[in-house]
């Protein structure tokens, strides 16, 4: 780094070219709190992390050593001209992932590492006792596991009521209705046959014992079978290998990978606690040492401000028993300085045997703020991608604390954020636009929030500074009534509620007060809804090869057209022609993925354009074939804004792409990889998939937090799609933190009124008017602010 960036205060970006940036130059302030604003899509991400953070990793890389870097996974370079005064980078990104069922709030803070060296080192032993080390305080660990459940706490088991629902059927008509399909339930029904067992008797009528057999025995026994002949067919005898009805059913949860295979082999199994640990996880000779007279699974399983205390009482009574004693004090004050950083966050009434995956995208990404601002670093760049997502107002402003925490303590904190209370607390702010795709890709402001008011152009100033009364409306009248529960599950302990049918109601509460759990038992088995239809943030595909036209069905349209064309004709091309996954029309060197990896030995893989077709994907003679003067390669490579002009005249592909145009997405590619769409892009394609098809009667609509990742403008976009749906006679349930979403509801439920065991109660349920007065709600206070602006003008 040159002697200039040492004194220079600013990162200076000079020619950004990743993704949609038009040759980007930008300053932006060191040891600051900088936001980056703009539409979806307008590039914010890619200069901040696309271009910023991944080229503060790409220098850190090239310290070290080559062998090493093949250890960590690394971006790539960017595509820029210069970047100077860049300190080192840490990302902080929304991953919406899907932890394990092992991972935890505690192994996701790194907070039981420490929790299982106090036992280890400061334990106290049954009298004779070995001590043991910390991994023998891990369930994930074959030191610590529980032998009987191997560390999961929980075993699952089956019963012949769930393996035969009907036992007046034979075998042979299906009895085992946990078998699988298909050839290999014949299979299975002709093994048992030549074992000598009666597969034509209906069930109830074989002996108890032949049934405990079939069902339930470990035997794996090996059998000639010789299959019943079939006219025109030649059936040769073969070895038959038994599997009983329980064996394949777990064998299957247990190992296969296809998670439908997974999902219906779980309905024919129950699941209880351990008898061995009692759910515990944990071995004996680990549940035998205790700390402040309590196991380490009592104490995980506290809410982290009850284990606070109890750490406090535990330290101050070992700190007087010499060198244990002064361990304990040392390592219970490190535990609860780390545990007040995750309080401070709102997250006290989680606890550390709390598993990841029932936690919300908003917890978690706080959880990992809690983890950095304990690692206590000086001098680097934090990039967030926006670390409001999934908040309540109330959790917005202890996160401000927060990154107010990280800058204060001598670190530069970058933020990708549409939250306009984050917005307004900027010490600079960078706004990219002026719209999404092709149209944005330029710095419309880059300086103090103030500045941004003279900028017209700008999406983002309308709502930071000219934001008008919200227009007043009449609360439609529900049709009818949905009866919930009584639900128990998570925190909400026997909950019961009502939503309305026929309007649009928003679920509202603190994160972590139940509300995703509320809304996740709808079903299309309650009295009322016909059709239930979930749109969620989850990846509309997990490889390039999925992408938004494979998604919304419109690839199989255009395909379609390019078969019908004369030259495709001619040449006997049909629509399988056309696909890049298909042998046929692809590209055979890159097999249809435009690009081909090239190993480095100590470097990373390098992906270069494929030699053969450049990219495009296919074979040259498949893209000779043109539709309206274009191949199917240019067609991918067409925005959704410039496809519904070439396919105007083409009603079945002009219906997709109106409705994808309708929900804010005409600046994504035909083509673009599912890989490359954020959450709240997936689900806006899922929406756009849904609004496509014709209407069959009324439809329950629920969505999990779908302004999450929208600029307030896009929210105004889909805010009327979904008001759309309501007017026309279907219901909409969304689970909402933006409150001028829910001033704009009919109805509002508000749980809470905090998160885990102090939530999971209805506060209040009514018009959005009505919650806004709710005592003890915290919900209500900000929706009476965004009310007052409505009543301000009416």
């Amino acid at each position: 780094m040159s002697g200039r960036d040492d004194h220079d205060p600013y990162v200076r970006v000079r020619g950004a070219r990743e993704h949609n940036l038009r040759a980007v130059d930008v300053d932006v302030p060191r040891d600051a709190l900088v936001v980056f604003t703009g539409v979806s899509g307008s590039g914010k991400s890619s200069l901040a992390f696309g271009t910023i953070y991944a080229e503060a990793q790409r220098r850190y890389f090239e310290s070290v050593a080559p062998y090493a870097r093949r250890l960590i996974h690394q971006v790539g370079a960017p595509k820029v001209g210069e970047i100077t005064g860049l300190p080192p980078a840490v990302s902080l990104e929304q991953r919406r992932s899907s932890p394990g069922s092992r991972s935890s709030v505690g192994t996701v803070t790194t907070l039981s590492n420490s929790l299982r060296m106090l036992f280890s080192r400061a334990g106290t032993y049954p009298p004779g006792a070995e001590r043991l080390d910390s991994d023998a305080f891990s369930p994930n660990t074959a030191a610590g596991a529980c032998p009987g459940c191997q560390g999961l706490g929980r075993v699952h088991g089956t019963s012949e009521e769930l393996l035969v629902p009907d036992p007046g059927l034979s075998v042979r008509e299906g009895a085992i209705a946990a078998w699988p399909g298909a050839w290999q339930g014949k299979n299975l029904r002709d093994v048992l046959d030549a074992l000598g067992y009666d597969v034509d008797r209906p069930w109830r009528e074989l002996a108890p014992e032949d049934r405990e057999w079939i069902l339930f025995t470990d035997e794996q026994p090996v059998v000639t079978v010789h299959p019943v002949r079939e006219a025109g067919r030649i059936q040769r005898p073969y070895q038959g290998t038994y599997m009983s009805a329980r064996r394949y059913v777990m064998h299957t949860f247990a190992d296969s990978r296809s998670q439908a295979l997974r999902a219906r082999a779980e309905r024919f199994l129950t699941s209880e606690p351990c008898a061995v640990c009692g759910g515990s996880r944990l071995r004996p000779e680990s549940l035998a040492v205790t700390f402040a007279g309590r196991t380490i699974a009592e104490l995980a399983a506290l809410p982290l401000t009850e284990l606070a205390g109890v750490l406090d009482e535990g330290g101050g009574a070992a700190a007087g028993g010499g060198a244990a004693g002064e361990t304990a004090r040392v390592l219970t004050a490190g535990l609860r300085a780390r545990i007040s950083t995750v309080t401070e966050l709102g997250l006290g009434y989680l606890s550390l045997d709390r598993a990841t995956p029932t936690l919300s995208a908003g917890e978690l990404q706080r959880l990992r703020l809690a983890t950095q601002l304990r690692a206590g670093l000086f001098g680097v760049v934090y990039v967030l991608d926006e670390p409001s997502a999934g908040l309540h107002p109330a959790d917005a402003e202890a996160l401000l604390v927060v990154l107010d925490r990280l800058k204060a303590a001598g670190n530069s904190v970058f933020v990708v954020e549409h939250h306009l209370g984050v917005v307004r607390h900027a010490d600079w702010l960078v706004d990219v636009g002026p719209r999404a795709g092709e149209h944005g890709g330029r710095v419309l402001h880059s300086g103090p929030p103030e500045g941004l008011r003279g900028v017209a152009e700008s999406a983002t100033r309308r709502f930071l500074f000219d934001r008008g009364p919200v227009p007043a409306r009449r609360v439609r009248e529900p049709s009818g009534r949905l009866r919930l529960g009584p639900v128990t599950r998570h925190n909400l302990r026997a909950l019961e509620a009502e939503l309305p049918l026929g309007v649009l109601t928003a679920v509202t509460g603190v994160s972590g007060s139940g509300k995703s759990t509320l809304v996740g038992e709808l079903s299309e088995e309650l009295p009322g809804v016909r059709r239930l239809v979930t749109v969620d943030q989850r990846p509309i595909g997990r490889t390039p090869r999925s992408n938004l036209a494979t998604y919304t069905g419109l690839f199989d349209v255009v395909r379609k057209l390019f078969a019908g064309t004369e030259e495709a004709r001619a040449r006997g091309y049909r629509a399988g022609r056309f696909s890049f996954n298909v042998a046929g029309g692809r590209c055979e060197t890159c097999q249809g993925e435009g690009f081909v990896s090239v190993e480095l030995l100590f470097l990373p893989s390098a992906y270069a354009p494929c030699p053969d077709c450049g990219g495009a994907r296919y074979r040259a003679e498949t893209l000779e074939v043109r539709y309206r003067g274009r191949s199917i390669a240019e067609v991918l490579d067409l925005t959704v804004e410039a496809a519904a002009e070439f396919f105007a005249g083409t009603p079945a592909a002009a219906r997709s792409l109106a409705a994808l145009l309708d929900v804010g997405l005409g600046y994504l590619r035909l083509g673009q990889p599912a890989t490359e769409l954020s959450g709240g892009e997936a689900q806006r394609i899922k929406l756009a998939a849904e609004l496509q098809r014709p209407r069959r009667g009324h439809t329950l609509y629920v969505l999990d937090e779908p302004t999450t990742g929208l600029h307030p403008a896009d929210v105004e976009v889909l805010m009327r799609q979904l008001h759309g749906l309501v007017d026309a006679g279907h219901t909409v349930v969304v689970v909402e933190h933006d409150m001028d979403v829910v001033a704009g509801a009919d109805w509002v439920v508000d749980l809470g009124p905090g998160g885990g065991d102090a939530g999971g109660r209805v506060v209040a349920a009514g018009p959005p008017a009505v919650v806004a007065g709710a005592a003890g709600s915290r919900t209500a206070p900000y929706l009476a602010a965004v009310l007052g602006r409505q009543a301000a003008v009416s």
